[in-house]
């Protein structure tokens, strides 16, 4: 399953003002660090799977930079739990 652009775009805007990355207590939000279409694209790439299953491999796919790109982490590593309840949220709207 797939979303068309503007339901893309959407779910970008919805990710970039909830989702953020913990890094030593500061917090970043995926719109400001860039990282809200590409999740977004991951996402829907796998919400036939479910919200849950689709939020879980898709943060898990997506690598993130660090260091000026000579190490990459998992954004599921970077988020804290309870964005992963909250991005599980915002996928149920479109698994509908």
């Amino acid at each position: 399953m797939s979303l068309d652009a503007a339901a893309l775009r959407d779910l970008t805007t919805a990710l970039s003002d909830r989702l953020y990355l913990q890094v030593a207590g500061w917090h970043l939000y995926l719109g400001d660090a860039g990282l809200a279409e590409a999740l977004a694209i991951e996402c829907s790439a796998r919400l036939d799977q479910g919200a849950g299953i689709a939020a879980r491999q898709a943060l898990e796919a997506l690598q993130v930079p660090m260091g000026g790109g000579s190490t990459k982490l998992p954004l599921a590593r970077l988020i804290p739990a309870v964005q992963l309840h909250d991005l599980e949220e915002i996928l149920e709207e479109y698994c509908r």
